[in-house]
């Protein structure tokens, strides 16, 4: 008999469940568990192939009769911004960012609560603890950051809401600092670029866009280190929510096992 390899991953098939992008449909996922020792060099080639990470799992899409979910990358040394992303670009030049390894707390789960609950409040991720927001943001076994993005100054609420930095005597900000944290984004480093993996932000500081401004501001990053592509995960044709990952190009569309450059029109 030949001894099994311990270092050659295993996948593993989920069972069929609602489709969370596209209604009437089911999803499957193939995933395997990274391997510790091994993991860095592991993640960059399932990368290339369409996985993902969520904490020390990699996976992709797999399901029967779809293929709907595309992976999508952005092309670093040829991107240029539009005349709607040089507005966002301009308008939070007063932001600060610091980049710092993945280390949680209460602060940062306070301004996930209320982004959760405001734009994703029947999702999976509104009842997370904040012992699993640690384990979503510090569970990692490959090469992760933290991006925060903070005002220089407490800003006046940009309507009669206040921001989140401004709700500390609600109940889910208890004992939680007054802060200026308004976005947060979790990120892999790869060898050939940034994995984004997970952001949020205050959602009562919409005219900032923050979410479109925290990808250009990973792009403007990865310039910087000379690397090529800003991952962005899986884009859904058909599902408005995913929509906003296509409006940064020129990208490449990862089809049939081939990454296809797409530009203004191919769409």
């Amino acid at each position: 008999m030949t001894e099994q390899r311990k270092d050659f991953p295993e996948f593993y098939l989920t069972r069929p469940q609602p489709c969370p992008y596209l209604p009437d449909r089911q999803e499957r996922k193939l995933f395997t568990h990274l391997i510790a020792d091994k993991s860095q060099a592991q993640f960059d080639f399932l990368h290339s192939d369409g996985f993902r990470r969520s904490q020390t799992i990699a996976y992709r899409p797999h399901c029967e009769n779809c293929a709907a979910c595309i992976s999508v990358r952005i092309r670093v040394e040829d991107f240029s911004l539009t005349k709607s992303q040089k507005r966002v670009w301009r308008s939070n030049q007063d932001l600060i960012s610091t980049r710092s390894d993945t280390n949680s707390g209460a602060e940062q789960y306070a301004l996930f609560k209320a982004y959760v609950e405001t734009r994703h409040g029947d999702g999976g991720m509104a009842d997370m603890s904040l012992f699993d927001y640690q384990a979503m943001i510090e569970d990692s076994v490959v090469d992760s950051f933290l991006t925060e993005y903070r005002l220089p100054y407490r800003e006046p609420a940009t309507s009669s809401r206040a921001s989140v930095a401004d709700r500390s005597d609600q109940p889910m900000f208890q004992n939680v600092r007054r802060t200026n944290l308004i976005g947060v984004s979790l990120c892999d480093r790869l060898s050939d670029g940034i994995s984004l993996v997970y952001s949020f932000f205050d959602p009562l500081l919409e005219p900032r866009s923050m979410g479109t401004y925290m990808i250009l501001e990973t792009i403007d990053y990865a310039r910087a280190l000379e690397l090529p592509y800003v991952y962005l995960g899986y884009w859904v044709k058909g599902s408005p929510k995913m929509d906003y990952k296509v409006r940064f190009l020129p990208q490449d569309h990862l089809m049939h096992g081939e990454w296809v450059r797409v530009d203004k029109g191919d769409i």
